[in-house]
């Protein structure tokens, strides 16, 4: 039986993105000091002899991330996704702009519209799919990242602009 991977079961994504980087799972093993096997087991879903530690996945996001390869984050978005939580990337103080509020606003809305339209693409035959449930969640979640950095970026702003109270 062939397992099907889905974006927000954290094993799963996990093995999905670390197979992006540049080289697959081989390069990324040199990159990790450990052997291509003993990587590909603990990586694999499946897989009950061999487990990943915390420390090792954070490895592999932050070789991910320095590798740019895409969704790096992915696994981590998941195990948030598991427990009920939404993370979301901070945007870098010195980024901010007057133009960057309103540009999150638009990615909000942006978001928003591709939750609808997933719903309603899954809806249309009046059943959903375990890939169409995939997809929901994720735009869900794309979704409520933005809204928590529309909030980050309101509160920064509120900040510059308001001169601390001395009590």
């Amino acid at each position: 039986m062939t397992h099907r991977y889905t974006d927000m079961n954290q094993a799963d994504a996990l093995y999905k993105v670390a197979c992006k980087y540049p080289g697959g799972i081989e390069a990324l093993a040199g990159r990790m000091d450990m052997s291509t096997n003993v990587l590909r087991n603990k990586l694999a879903p499946r897989t009950v002899t061999h487990h990943i530690t915390w420390a090792e996945v954070s490895e592999i996001v932050e070789y991910l991330q320095e590798a740019k390869v895409e969704d790096a984050l992915l696994p981590l978005r998941a195990q948030n996704w598991r427990h009920g939580l939404v993370a979301f990337a901070m945007p870098a103080l010195e980024s901010l702009s007057e133009d960057q509020l309103a540009m999150t606003v638009c990615k909000v809305m942006k978001e928003a519209g591709d939750v609808a339209e997933a719903v309603g693409d899954a809806m249309a035959d009046g059943k959903i799919t375990l890939e169409e449930m995939d997809r929901i969640e994720r735009e869900f979640h794309e979704a409520l990242a933005a809204l928590g950095q529309w909030r980050q970026r309101v509160q920064e702003r509120f900040a510059k602009q308001t001169p601390m109270r001395v009590a």
